[in-house]
Parts: C-alpha cells; sequence; structure tokens
C-alpha cells in the first residue's frame, strides 16, 4: 500500500518552487484568449480555425489529466515535475518562434501535454506535506495560485496583444519556465513514496475516446449548434467509451482511475458541488467579457482590467478562506459563498445596455468573492476523508470532472446565449418599419438581442449555483482525529 508520511515539518522551500513552475503553467491557460483575433490576423485563418488553440489545449489537458494518478503513483514528484517543465518550456519555445499556425498549434499541444499534471502534482505533494487538520490553509495557497494565475491571464494578455506582438505573450513566459527547471534540479526533492503499478492501456484508449470525444463535441457545440452531425457523433461516441471506461475501472485490481474514491460520501459530496460550481464559474468567464466587449464594445485592455479586482479577490481571500476552513469547516463557507455566487449571478442576468462601469464591477468582484470561498473548502475536506494512497486518484478524479463539467457548462451556456440572442433578433427586426433599418439600427438590434441571451443565460447560471447551495447544506467536516483514520484505513483493507 502506498502511505506517504507526514513530514514534520513541511517542506516549504521546495513547496515554492512548485507553486512558481505551476503559477506559470497556470498563467499559461488563460493568456492567449484575448489574442486569438490578432493570431488570425497574422495567419489569415477563421476564426474557427484558430479557436483550435484554446481547444486543442483543452483536449490534451483532459485526455492526460486521468493518467496523472498512475503518473504519480509510479514515478518520483521531482522526475514528474522536471519531466513536465521541460516538455512546457518545450512547446513555449516553438509557439514563440512559430512560422505557421500548424507549428504553433504544435507547440500548444506541447505545452499543454507538460502542464496537464502540473496541478494534481503539487495537490498531492500538498497533501502528503502538511497534516489533515492544517490541509485547509496550506490549500488555500493552492487555490491562491490555481485561481489567481488564469484570472489575472486576461487582463495582462489585453494590455500586451494592444501595445505589443502576441508573441510576446509566449517569449515572456519562456524565461520563467527555464528559471522553474533550473530550481526544481537545484532544490527539489521527493516527498511522495511510489510503487510499481501495472498499466492498462485499454483503459487508457477509452479514457482518450471518452474524455476528448466529449470535450471535443462540447467545445465544437458552441459554435456548430447541438445538432451538428460531428458534435452528436463525438459525443456519443465519447459518451459511451466513458461508460465502458467507468465500468472496466471496477474490474481492475490496479484501475486507471481509481473511481471507489466515490463510495466516500463527503469526497463524492463535494466532488459534485465543484462540478455544479465550475460549470457556474466558466459562464462567468464567457458571458462577462461577451456583455462587456460585445454589448458595450469595450476594449480588450479595459475589458481585462474590469476583471482584474474580481481576480485579486479571489486570490486574497484563499489562503484566508484556507485558515477559516481549518477553523469552522466547510458547511458554513459554502453556504454563505454559494448564497453570496447565486445572488450576485442572479443581479448580473439584471446588466442593461448602460450599466454602469461601477455597477459590473462591483457585481463581478462580489461573484469572485462568493466563489473564492468555496471551492478550496470543499475539495479539502472530500480529499481529508480519503486514505493516503488515494490521494492520487482524488485529485486526479476532481480535476478530470471539473475539466468535462467546464467544458460542458461553456457550450451550453454559449448555446443559450446564442440561441436567445438570434431569437430576440429577429422579433426585434420583425417589429421594425424596413425603411427605418439603417446600420445604425441594426447595430442597436445586435446589441439588445445579445444582451437578452447574456441575461438569459445568467438566470441559468444562479439556478445552477443554487442547486450547489442546496446540496452545500449536506456537507458534514470530516473528522480527521487518530481513531477515524485508523478506521478509514482499516475499511480499505478491508
Amino acid at each position: 500500500m502506498n502511505t506517504s508520511t507526514i513530514e514534520k515539518k513541511p517542506p516549504y522551500l521546495m513547496l515554492a518552487i512548485l507553486f512558481f513552475g505551476a503559477f506559470v503553467s497556470f498563467l499559461n491557460n488563460s493568456l492567449l484568449n484575448v489574442a486569438l483575433p490578432s493570431i488570425r490576423d497574422d495567419f489569415g485563418k477563421d476564426y474557427s480555425t484558430v479557436q483550435w488553440l484554446a481547444t486543442g489545449y483543452m483536449l490534451v489537458s483532459g485526455v492526460l489529466i486521468p493518467v496523472s494518478a498512475f503518473l504519480i503513483t509510479r514515478f518520483k514528484n521531482r522526475t514528474l515535475f522536471i519531466v513536465s517543465m521541460i516538455l512546457f518550456t518545450i512547446g513555449t519555445a516553438m509557439a514563440a518562434l512559430a512560422p505557421n499556425f500548424a507549428f504553433l498549434l504544435a507547440g500548444r499541444m506541447v505545452q499543454a501535454a507538460g502542464s496537464a499534471v502540473m496541478g494534481p502534482l503539487l495537490m498531492n505533494v500538498m497533501l502528503v506535506s502538511f497534516p489533515r487538520e492544517k490541509r485547509g490553509a496550506a490549500m488555500g495557497i493552492f487555490g491562491l495560485v490555481m485561481i489567481t494565475a488564469p484570472a489575472i491571464g486576461p487582463t495582462l494578455s489585453g494590455y500586451i496583444v494592444q501595445y505589443y506582438d502576441w508573441r510576446v505573450l509566449f517569449e515572456m513566459i519562456l524565461p520563467f519556465a527555464i528559471l522553474s527547471i533550473i530550481l526544481a534540479f537545484w532544490k527539489l526533492e521527493n516527498v511522495m513514496d511510489t510503487r510499481k503499478v501495472s498499466l492498462d492501456y485499454f483503459s487508457i484508449v477509452l479514457s482518450v475516446v471518452g474524455f476528448g470525444g466529449i470535450l471535443y463535441g462540447c467545445s465544437m457545440a458552441s459554435s456548430n449548434g447541438w445538432g451538428d452531425t460531428v458534435v452528436l457523433t463525438t459525443i456519443i461516441v465519447g459518451a459511451v467509451a466513458l461508460f465502458l471506461f467507468i465500468t472496466r475501472q471496477f474490474k481492475l485490481d490496479e484501475p486507471l482511475l481509481d473511481l471507489r474514491v466515490y463510495k466516500y460520501p463527503m469526497f463524492a459530496l463535494g466532488s459534485v458541488i465543484s462540478m455544479v460550481n465550475a460549470a457556474a464559474l466558466f459562464s462567468g468567464m464567457i458571458l462577462t467579457p461577451a456583455y462587456v466587449q460585445d454589448v458595450r464594445g469595450i476594449d480588450p485592455l479595459e475589458s481585462g482590467l474590469m476583471m482584474l479586482p474580481g481576480a485579486v479577490i479571489m486570490g486574497v481571500m484563499s489562503p484566508i478562506t484556507g485558515k477559516l476552513f481549518d477553523k469552522f469547516g466547510p458547511r458554513i463557507l459554502a453556504v454563505i459563498g454559494l448564497g453570496i455566487t447565486a445572488i450576485s449571478t442572479f443581479m448580473l442576468a439584471g446588466l442593461e445596455l448602460e450599466s454602469s462601469y461601477a455597477y459590473i464591477i462591483g457585481i463581478y468582484t462580489i461573484r469572485m468573492f462568493g466563489m473564492s470561498m468555496v471551492m478550496m473548502p470543499i475539495m479539502t475536506n472530500g480529499l481529508n476523508q480519503l486514505p493516503t494512497r488515494l490521494n492520487p486518484h482524488g485529485t486526479a478524479v476532481n480535476n478530470t470532472a471539473q475539466q468535462v463539467i467546464g467544458s460542458i457548462g461553456t457550450a451550453i451556456f454559449v448555446t443559450i446565449m446564442t440561441s436567445a440572442a438570434a431569437t430576440r433578433g429577429k422579433e426585434l427586426a420583425a417589429s421594425m418599419d424596413p425603411a427605418s433599418m439603417t446600420e445604425e439600427a441594426m447595430k442597436q438590434i445586435q446589441a439588445q438581442s445579445l444582451l437578452h441571451g447574456v441575461q438569459l443565460s445568467f438566470i441559468v447560471a444562479a439556478v445552477v449555483t443554487c442547486v450547489a447551495l442546496v446540496l452545500s447544506f449536506f456537507l458534514k467536516r470530516v473528522d480527521v482525529s487518530a481513531t477515524a483514520l485508523a478506521d478509514i484505513e482499516k475499511e480499505v483493507k478491508s
């Protein structure tokens, strides 16, 4: 059995190196979204083609995350981190020097291969480096990296794209990635036990087809529609493969992804709440920029700056929330956080064509404040209930589930927005006198139609958040006393 010992004194220097590498990796995830139009113009591609720079990255990450449990169990954390960062650095250099779009896309895929295991690896190192009763504060720092880095990406990217070339986005990441590798060779140590485990290759095939098919289909649905043949085919094939993957895991002695973690009630409940919350979180990341840029016509840099206070709040609150979790447990934090998130999401559904900057920034920031109180506490509480040997599988399951649900949620919310906007646009156009249909009038109709779509999507997102709020009342704090831990280990052996 893989039982890592709790460090008497957490390896803070080593954790700092891991945090640095993870921050660089996570920051890269959201840097490119704002730059897609500039890349499209430079390479003369259409938007659906350029979108693969984001979609492809997500696909590779989604496919590789389920394998992270095997990698973390089998290989030393030092080796995994160094190899991952080397891959990430090579991909970053390829993207920065890309002579054509195909080379740039290949670079992004290599980047994704390097960064996919970074989150699960760092989380597992945190779990074995701190005693269970102090994990809240530690995971709060992890949340600071995981949430803040992607959140500040759009603001930083907006500034660079507006004043410099998009290649700077990769060029500025490159030296930090190289520094991370140097620091890892210098001071990174192994703190997790490993053991030889067999790799079920058929599970990998089912995982790639299952998760890849669903992620690809949902990503394409936002642009092609749910009725598209390719979308339906890939989602159906992915769903069948995923079903076969799940049933196979329960039959294997050493599954690729041990789904028996869902036998632990607080982990299962926390995972479900996290998935619902992830869908709502992704909705805000998609819908708010759509309103700010396409309805209000605000440029990317200014829109990024409007989102910055929310990112700062999430960064500041994450370690505070971790300490509050250690003291009060997950339920009160989740109930208050999801309550704030639901109310603020309903308020975002009330956005108008002339809503003030202060209102937009204020409500969005309040929503991020609510979100910051939810994710880390419920994930940490669930992981506290798992025996140590299941930590890699627990983190892999959480990351995979959020990736898949985030993708599906994004596609659904975009579909609601575009469908509602198209319907309202036809209604408004039909109600107008054809003689008065000037270019200015058409722009006004487009803005009003898209606003209607954004409003309806936020209403749905608020309802989804209310579902997570109801579930949060059933959360219980995991007893991490020595007796409870002994009972957990005894249960695993039996």
